[in-house]
């Protein structure tokens, strides 16, 4: 969406907000023995706090309040009550939501407890490529070289990015245009950011495979067996300079 108003700005302000303090406030409660049902239904009521409504709930009629994806789960995991966490699994919460008209969305991976399979390096990754390219981003900016940044991050320290997976346009709407933000280098990619529209940028970092496949469920998307993805995810505002990360307070 375009910000044309203190009220567009305002209304995308309340809900990022929202999704971002939910996200943080998962994670931080998440922890061996919960199944992701249980950790999904804590973060509904923090929505409801919010007066907010999940947006692939609303618009997507998804089973769950939130995208719960565990390990070689890349993401659109659906919360579960046979699904247990576990110390040092790979754990992604993706959290977005309606709020008076406006819809922000923003995600991302972290180890719960100790790192058993040695995946901090893929957590911090996909961070630091996240931060690389949101510095970037600005009017004018071309789409294609968000890509590239994320996917040199990404090969600098042994990963992969996943190319069916991409960061899209938010606002009034959970996916407006630009409708695919990818997180690769995509030389027929020609598109620019425009100044004061809203995005919601993500990385897809991966340790092998470059796509992912449905798991048979309608919703979850796998990795490659043995793989793990990492996922971070900002919805922010384009200015003439570095953007306004507008769900800040999640903490990523």
């Amino acid at each position: 969406m375009s910000i044309d108003s203190n009220e567009d700005l305002e209304g995308i302000k309340k809900v990022s907000e929202a999704v971002a303090i939910t996200l943080r406030k998962m994670r931080e409660h998440a922890r061996p023995g919960m199944t992701t049902r249980e950790l999904d239904d804590f973060g509904y009521k923090l929505l409801q706090s919010y007066n907010a409504q999940s947006a692939p709930k609303i618009t997507y009629d998804f089973p769950g309040y939130t995208c719960i994806s565990i390990n070689n789960e890349a993401a659109h995991g659906i919360p579960s009550d046979k699904t247990i966490l576990k110390e040092g699994d790979l754990v992604n919460i993706d959290v977005s939501a309606e709020l008076n008209g406006y819809y922000a969305d923003n995600g991302g991976s972290f180890i719960l407890g100790e790192d058993v399979n040695g995946l901090n390096k893929l957590v911090d990754a996909s961070v630091t490529a996240l931060y690389k390219a949101l510095k970037e981003i600005r009017g004018g900016k071309k789409i294609a070289e968000i890509g590239r940044i994320i996917e040199t991050e990404a090969k600098k320290n042994g990963f992969k990015v996943i190319k069916n997976l991409v960061g899209h346009g938010v606002g009034r709407s959970l996916h407006e245009e630009p409708h695919e933000i990818p997180c690769f280098y995509d030389k027929q990619e020609t598109r620019r950011f425009r100044k004061n529209t809203v995005v919601a940028v993500e990385t897809f970092i991966s340790t092998k495979g470059s796509y992912v496949h449905e798991k048979g469920d309608g919703w979850t998307l796998l990795a490659d067996a043995g793989a793990f993805v990492a996922q971070h995810e900002h919805t922010i505002l384009i200015t003439d300079g570095e953007p306004i990360i507008l769900t800040a307070a999640n903490g990523i």
